[in-house]
């Protein structure tokens, strides 16, 4: 009796050891019971409509039967997306307020604006990049200039009178062109639009003489031969564009631009948390409808850790930073 109870003894200690080690290797979020099908609302600080409003909105559509609750989307528009950034800063840091946002709010409109009730690092934990929009540096097809060295050139020799469009001050598309001067040293004429679409509209009338436009609205004018590429913003050139070199093959090594959407979470929501929400959004922009939707919307999913979005917003933060304290831009 003796002989057979001590194996089975440390049989079974040997097995409650191993289930213990097992119990360890899951994650913490994974034991936890947030949300436990409380309502989370995802804060879009811009009108519905726009991309990043769709994308999240078809996003957390997702997002909640995958954390066994639901996921309302809540548009608070204003201030260049500044209201709704402020509005979950000084949420409860439980989880149940997010921030799906862009690059705006997090990392260029604090530098333009004078004081905003809360910091655009500290408030706010990230929880993960969900994609970029690269731009296109376009012009008229009447337009003599056929590459960006012509247009550079043509802004030389005519200092401050070819225009650029942009969608307001402040915006990305207005930043990208700040950008152009400051590193060529070439002078151009800002004409800030209310919205990205009055300004496509003036570059295709050749009412200004060329913009930096998100690359899923000029791509089909592009296409259609009523404007002409020059370049684009990103890293790597276009796959519909194959022919058009990026702003680093034209000669400007150091000008990438791609405007990022990601979700942000109040500062100090637990760890455990927002690890989940990472994990569960990052599955979500797996999903075969929410990529056919972002190409679509001309966006490039990214995903990865909130370490890698955090990385990338004080990294945006400090270039934009830069540009408007160079080029003395002042907001609205």
């Amino acid at each position: 009796m003796t002989t057979t109870s001590r194996p089975l003894h440390r049989i079974a200690r040997r097995s409650l050891l191993a289930l213990g080690g097992a119990m360890l290797a899951v994650p913490a979020w994974a034991q936890a019971d947030w949300p436990g099908g409380k309502l989370i609302t995802w804060v879009v600080p811009y009108p519905a409509g726009g991309s990043t409003d769709v994308l999240g909105r078809n996003i957390a559509q997702r997002l909640g039967p995958a954390l066994g609750t639901n996921v309302i989307v809540d548009n608070k528009a204003g201030a260049t997306g500044t209201i709704g950034a402020a509005f979950v800063a000084k949420a409860q840091p439980d989880g149940f307020t997010l921030l799906g946002t862009s690059i705006g709010p997090q990392a260029i409109a604090p530098h333009l604006m004078a004081k905003l009730p809360y910091d655009h690092i500290t408030a706010f934990e990230p929880v993960v990049t969900v994609g970029t929009i690269p731009h296109i540096l376009v012009v008229g097809a009447n337009q003599p200039v056929k590459n960006v060295a012509d247009l550079l050139a043509a802004a030389k020799a005519q200092p401050g009178k070819l225009a650029f469009a942009s969608g307001g001050n402040g915006t990305i598309l207005q930043m990208q062109g700040e950008l152009l001067q400051q590193q060529t040293g070439a002078r151009f004429i800002h004409v800030p639009y209310k919205g990205d679409t009055p300004a496509l509209q003036d570059t295709l009338a050749e009412q200004v003489q060329f913009m930096f436009a998100p690359a899923a609205a000029a791509l089909p004018h592009v296409q259609a031969g009523k404007l002409r590429a020059l370049a684009v913003t990103s890293a790597q050139r276009l796959k519909p564009l194959p022919a058009v070199p990026t702003m680093g093959e034209a000669g400007l090594k150091d000008f990438v631009v791609e405007q990022w959407q990601a979700v942000f979470a109040p500062a100090k929501t637990p760890a455990a948390v927002v690890q989940r929400l990472n994990h569960e959004i990052n599955k979500t922009l797996k999903d075969p409808a929410v990529v056919a939707l972002a190409d679509k919307l001309g966006v490039t999913l990214v995903g990865g850790t909130p370490q890698q979005l955090g990385d990338l917003q004080k990294a945006d933060s400090a270039k934009w930073a830069k540009v408007i304290k160079d080029g003395n831009i002042q907001a609205d």
